[in-house]
């Protein structure tokens, strides 16, 4: 099979996870000027050996334009999230555009499904190719993408992490404080019935 003119530039696929097989038997029959997209599990964007000398060969090569990050359980044969890699012959190795629509999608009682209005949203990302877009997409170059070993793990470049906010310690003292006092009083207040009905006494925070 290393001799097999759809491998033979870029390697064989391990037995075990045969998907770039059928991502290279795709792309050697692709035009210099066609655009291939192909729907993967995500392991081909990070797992190692073949799989990893294929990704860097393809991503040196210039092949792989976009990486879009599918939300999980969207498909009867699996529950897995997946991602769908968009590969050109002809592109310039400059960068590679992330998008992560993971998040965004509506839930079923049995399977995930997209409305129209998130495909709409990723198709007009693919095609504006903005250079970020926060927690939604991103346009990556390629020195990033070998200084992280030519790993194309979403998250990496597109985080949908919310960004915590700021945390005043004025503020926070304040209402620690005022929360304090108002324990404190109430504590007092229970207290004193307590000792009118002859009962035990709650302990204050003096004590």
């Amino acid at each position: 099979m290393s001799e097999d003119p759809r491998f033979k530039a870029h390697g064989v696929a391990p037995k075990s996870a045969a998907d770039f097989a059928f991502l290279l038997h795709g792309l050697h029959d692709l035009k210099d000027d066609g655009v291939m997209a192909i729907i993967l599990p995500h392991g081909v964007l990070f797992r190692g050996g073949a799989e990893e000398r294929i990704r860097t060969k393809l991503l040196t090569d210039g092949h792989i334009d976009t990486v879009i990050g599918l939300p999980p359980n969207l498909f009867y044969s699996t529950g897995i999230p997946v991602c769908v890699l968009v590969l050109k012959k002809c592109k310039k190795p400059e960068d590679v555009l992330f998008i992560n629509a993971a998040e965004h999608f509506a839930k079923g009682k049995r399977q995930n499904r997209l409305e129209p209005e998130h495909i709409a949203r990723i198709i007009a990302t693919y095609q504006d190719r903005p250079e970020k877009v926060e927690r939604y997409a991103r346009r990556v170059g390629m020195k990033e993408i070998e200084a992280n070993e030519y790993n194309l793990n979403i998250s990496r470049y597109v985080s949908t992490a919310e960004q915590e906010g700021e945390v005043k310690l004025d503020e926070v003292h304040s209402e620690l404080v005022a929360i304090e006092n108002a324990l404190r009083a109430a504590t007092e207040k229970h207290n004193r019935f307590l000792k009118e009905l002859g009962l035990s006494l709650l302990p204050s925070g003096d004590q």
